[in-house]
């Protein structure tokens, strides 16, 4: 079992951290290298990529944009800009159309500065962001540059004041300060309501055999998608002779042509 290396892709539930999962994963396989791809909150469902063994080694070269189905309520600003935190403000929402409310979104389409929730992971001069929060420390986050690469409105509820999206963005995109700000755009406030991650390092639902933690199925290590199988979006070079083995195991160049060489490293 200590041989298995690859990647196991969570459904995870409400109410557990990824260290949970990442935590239960190590049990069940008896192993102890093993990593998840980027905390989800608690909260938040969907699609957790976990790595096995030396799978952990190449988190870094998987593809960093994440899919979300995300639904806002306007009207309502928490502690923690999502529904759990405590309610620090109400305001009435506007009644716009789906036109305008889309057209609003325009301003949340692209390359975009973005300051990360006070209750996240984010480090303030050595320590987590959240751990000042709970400690009801006064600090400030700095802005990040994210990109919202796509935006789509699904529905808009405008009698409760709430509004369904799918969003495509990079790492490090906060929803929950999306939906700050954008109940701040639209004259009012705004907290998420609830999420779900679809796709994360281009796992989906569609491409990935899913693991529920609730009902880790018997032969978990079927499961368990080859570490290749991730990294189909990088340049690929087969090696062709034995000279090409040893040059590669010894880091030296290898040359495709006259033009251009591989350095590759073990």
């Amino acid at each position: 079992m200590n041989k298995i290396n690859g990647f196991l892709i969570i459904n995870k539930d409400q109410g557990c951290t990824s260290h949970d999962c990442v935590n239960t994963i190590r049990k069940v396989l008896n192993i102890r290298k093993v990593g998840h791809t980027g905390t989800l909150d608690p909260q938040v469902t969907g699609i957790l990529p976990i790595a096995i063994g030396n799978a952990t080694r190449f988190i870094q070269y998987l593809p960093q944009e994440k899919c979300y189905l995300g639904e806002i309520k306007l009207g309502i600003s928490t502690s923690t800009d999502d529904i759990y935190g405590e309610i620090i403000n109400r305001r009435n929402w506007p009644q716009i159309s789906t036109k305008q409310l889309d057209n609003t979104l325009n301003l949340y389409r692209g390359d975009l500065k973005q300051v990360p929730p006070k209750v996240s992971s984010v480090h303030v001069n050595g320590e987590r962001a959240y751990k000042k929060f709970l400690k009801n420390e006064e600090f400030e986050l700095s802005p990040k540059d994210i990109t919202i690469s796509e935006l789509i409105l699904k529905k808009w509820d405008k009698d409760n004041g709430i509004l369904k999206l799918k969003i495509k963005c990079s790492s490090g995109t906060y929803i929950r300060s999306l939906a700050r700000d954008l109940g701040l755009t639209l004259n009012t406030v705004g907290c998420l309501y609830d999420l779900k991650r679809t796709s994360a390092c281009g796992f989906n639902e569609e491409n990935s055999n899913l693991v529920n933690l609730k009902d880790i199925p018997s032969n978990i290590d079927s499961f368990i998608m080859p570490t290749i199988s991730a990294l189909q979006h990088l340049p690929s070079y087969c090696l062709k002779n034995k000279e090409e083995i040893i040059w590669w195991e010894t880091g030296r160049k290898i040359i495709l042509n006259s033009e251009k060489s591989l350095f590759l490293r073990i």
